[in-house]
């Protein structure tokens, strides 16, 4: 292999290990098996390295039409396919809309407002479509911590998340009076591309996750947010201004730092921690990444020891308040 394929290679490798390995048999297997594939590799390593990601290969190749089978099923289809994938992979981004992410962001979410005595303006960066930027129609199903549930319901099944470390769930949940969002590529519920890319995004173990996004979906489709086409280092401060002065803003992000480079990423925390201070009016940044992608972001927390790479870290106006599980099935709280 050339330095270049090695790389990737162990890329492949690193993904298969320690994000799909008990977590979505199917693409272990698909990326263990690229990790020692010569050809495949080589076709990968003809892309730019930020479009090399694996989850932006799986999912360009499942929206192509890749069966599921297992990796000598899959290998054929790549290559014979591969002019197809790689512009896919050229032209979309992985744009996860996991409204289950919803669970682990609630209790801050609600603990804000209850000490802010104001509903909810929030402003989620890396929007995609929309789907997290609903926590308040949302039921969830925590264990331990029982059911909440909007009044009237939600037609989205319950997001579920197990708990630990004495989280503090809310009696009820928040009002949120102004939602917005920010994104490269801002997608569209209504656009039937956008919604197929979504649903490849989802591993395909998870039937679970696909039915949440298509009934998130459908909820987006009924009330739309605002979505601003930008570069969230421009247009956060300017949406700030633009919500209701009543509410108390919320700016936050999911599974986004890991695409800003590391100016990107200090300019971001900068803006962030001059708005979270200012005396002008409430906002608040709760920021929920990986551990790797939390260089150079002040407060983050090292990884314990033996801590598997594939948990989140939630961290409210820098300091760190929760480890989580990556698509919100998993909240440990810290404090």
């Amino acid at each position: 292999m050339t330095a270049a394929e090695t790389a990737t290679a162990d890329r492949y490798s690193r993904f298969a290990e320690l994000e799909a390995r008990g977590y979505s048999p199917l693409y272990d297997d698909w990326c263990s098996g690229v990790s020692t594939d010569g050809e495949v590799l080589a076709l990968l390593d003809t892309l730019p390295p930020a479009r090399r990601q694996p989850v932006l290969f799986l999912a360009a190749a499942r929206f192509v039409g890749a069966p599921l089978g297992d990796y000598g099923t899959f290998r054929p289809f790549v290559v014979a396919h591969w002019s197809a994938i790689s512009q896919v992979m050229m032209r979309r981004t992985t744009q996860t809309n996991e409204a289950g992410r919803c669970a682990v962001l609630l209790p801050s979410l609600a603990a804000i407002s209850a000490d802010e005595g104001r509903p909810l303006a929030l402003i989620e960066v890396g929007a995609s479509a929309g789907a997290c930027l609903y926590p308040d129609r949302y039921a969830y199903d925590y264990t331990p911590g029982g059911r909440l549930a909007p009044d009237g319901g939600s037609a989205v099944p319950p997001l579920a998340c197990s708990t630990a470390g004495g989280v503090p769930l809310p009696a009820a949940l928040p009002d949120v009076v102004w939602r917005a969002g920010i994104d490269l590529n801002p997608l569209d519920a209504g656009n039937d591309d956008d919604v197929r890319w979504l649903e490849a995004l989802v591993w395909p173990e998870h039937a679970f996750r696909a039915e949440r996004l298509r009934a998130a979906l459908a909820l987006i489709r009924a009330d739309p947010p605002l979505l601003v086409r930008g570069d969230l280092n421009d247009e956060v401060e300017p949406l700030v201004e633009r919500a209701p002065t009543d509410a108390v803003v919320v700016v936050f992000h999911s599974a986004v730092l890991a695409y800003l480079d590391p100016a990107g990423r200090a300019r971001f925390r900068g803006t962030m921690q001059r708005l979270a201070g200012s005396r002008a009016r409430p906002v608040h940044w709760l920021s929920h990444e990986g551990y790797g992608t939390l260089a150079g972001v002040a407060g983050a927390m090292e990884k314990a020891p033996g801590e598997a790479d594939g948990r989140f870290v939630l961290q409210h106006n820098g300091t760190t308040v929760a480890r989580t599980g990556p698509h919100g099935q998993s909240i440990e709280w810290l404090q």
